[in-house]
């Protein structure tokens, strides 16, 4: 089971993300909502309070 920690607008800005948590030892996997609509962000439960950490500080940089 996976959860959603973050619904990104683009997939440039998922992608963008995505690199930062997979550096950071996390599982990721991005699902389109869609035809070009917005990108969940999903990863493991276990990982979801990581993952969300590191979005915050990844979008204030």
């Amino acid at each position: 089971m996976w959860k959603v920690v973050y619904v990104a607008p683009s997939q440039k800005v998922a992608t963008r993300l995505k690199e930062e948590l997979v550096q950071n030892g996390l599982i990721v996997s991005l699902r389109v909502v869609g035809e070009e609509g917005p990108v969940e962000m999903l990863v493991p439960p276990s990982e979801a309070v990581e993952a969300i950490q590191i979005i915050n500080k990844t979008l204030c940089r």
